[in-house]
């Protein structure tokens, strides 16, 4: 519900960038590096947010892949302790 909520807020503020655009029909110069073009705003605008969004949804998930990887090794070490104190002859071999 809450991953729902956060990309209808996201839409959202989408949409009302391209509004804002359509309402403002100036043509802006973006200059490169080696180069120099001419756009008008409501797409700059787009391109901008949907590049910022596609970005920041590169790294949450690069991040959240990370966390899942962390804690599936730390199920899996706690499962094996488990195992360990329920089975008292694998911890008389860890003693020895």
């Amino acid at each position: 519900m809450k991953s729902f909520i956060i990309t209808v807020l996201v839409a959202l503020f989408f949409f009302l960038a391209l509004i804002f655009g359509a309402r403002n029909e100036q043509v802006v110069t973006i200059s490169y590096f080696v180069a120099q073009g001419e756009f008008r705003l409501p797409i700059v605008l787009a391109v901008v947010f949907l590049a910022g969004f596609l970005i920041s949804w590169i790294f949450a998930m690069y991040h959240i892949a990370k966390l899942k990887l962390a804690l599936r090794t730390a199920n899996k070490k706690n499962l094996n302790l488990e195992n360990k104190i329920t089975d008292p002859t694998l911890l008389q071999e860890v003693d020895a």
